[in-house]
This record gives structure tokens, sequence and C-alpha cells, in this order.
């Protein structure tokens, strides 16, 4: 529908001024689409940046564990963006209600000393969490 913009006499030969909405439709949705792909590209900014080692036997996994700990390639362990030693892991996971419900996913660099996991493992074990597994790449297509 048009929309009148002066008060002028019809027929002097003037067209009416119009608002076009279609153009900003496109333009809404243009911008919902970028700002969708932007907010997808930063999910992964919290991630400690490993390299995961390849595994045949590799499952995927149906839900996702409240706590997981991932080791870079000189032995760090970290939590959500916050370095952790092994004693400091067995506290904060001793101090959790329900131990034995909770899940906790190691993601090992693929150059990192079989030790430094072993320490996490006994850390965790430690808490008396039971319910541990080991983030790897899957070498099926």
């Amino acid at each position: 529908m048009p929309v009148k913009l002066s008060s002028s006499a019809e027929g002097d030969g003037h067209d009416e001024a119009r608002i076009e909405i279609v153009p900003l439709i496109d333009i809404m949705f243009f911008l919902l689409a970028s700002f969708m792909l932007v907010s997808l590209s930063m999910t992964q900014l919290k991630r400690v940046p490993i390299e995961l080692p390849d595994s045949a036997a590799a499952l995927a996994e149906k839900s996702v564990p409240p706590y997981h700990f991932a080791i870079d390639a000189q032995g760090v362990i970290t939590l959500n963006e916050s370095i952790l030693t092994p004693t400091e892991v067995t506290d904060k996971l001793a101090a959790l209600e329900k131990r034995d419900e909770v899940n906790v996913l190691i993601a090992a660099d693929a150059n990192t000393r079989h030790q430094q996991v072993m320490r996490l493992l006994d850390a965790v074990r430690a808490a008396g969490i039971e319910r541990v597994s080991f983030e790897t790449k899957s070498t099926q297509p």
C-alpha cells in the first residue's frame, strides 16, 4: 500500500512516493544469516588447541560430559581455559555431589607424554570419579 507523503492535489503529474519493504526484508535476512554464521564460528574459541590421536575403535559420544579436561603437548591441564594442577583437579571433582553420576572426558594432544595423561587420570580417580573417557579422532570414514 503506497504511503502519501504530501497533501498536493491529485493529478498534478507527480507519482506517489512509496516505501518498498522487500529490499528491507532482504537486508534483514542477510544480517540474520551473517550473525548466525559468525556466532557458529565462535563456538570453538574456548578450546585449547590440541591434536588428538587417531583411533580405529573410537565411538561417538552421545552426550556432552560436564567436565572436559584437555592436556596440551607440554602437559598443561586445562578446564574451561583455566590451568589446573592434578591436585586442583582432585579437589575440584571431590567437592562435587553425586560423583558416581559425573562424566569426565580427557582430551590429550597426540604428542603429550603418557605420564602426564596418567597423572590426570589418577587425579580424577582419586576424587572418586569412575566414568572417564578419552577423546580421539576416528580414522573411520
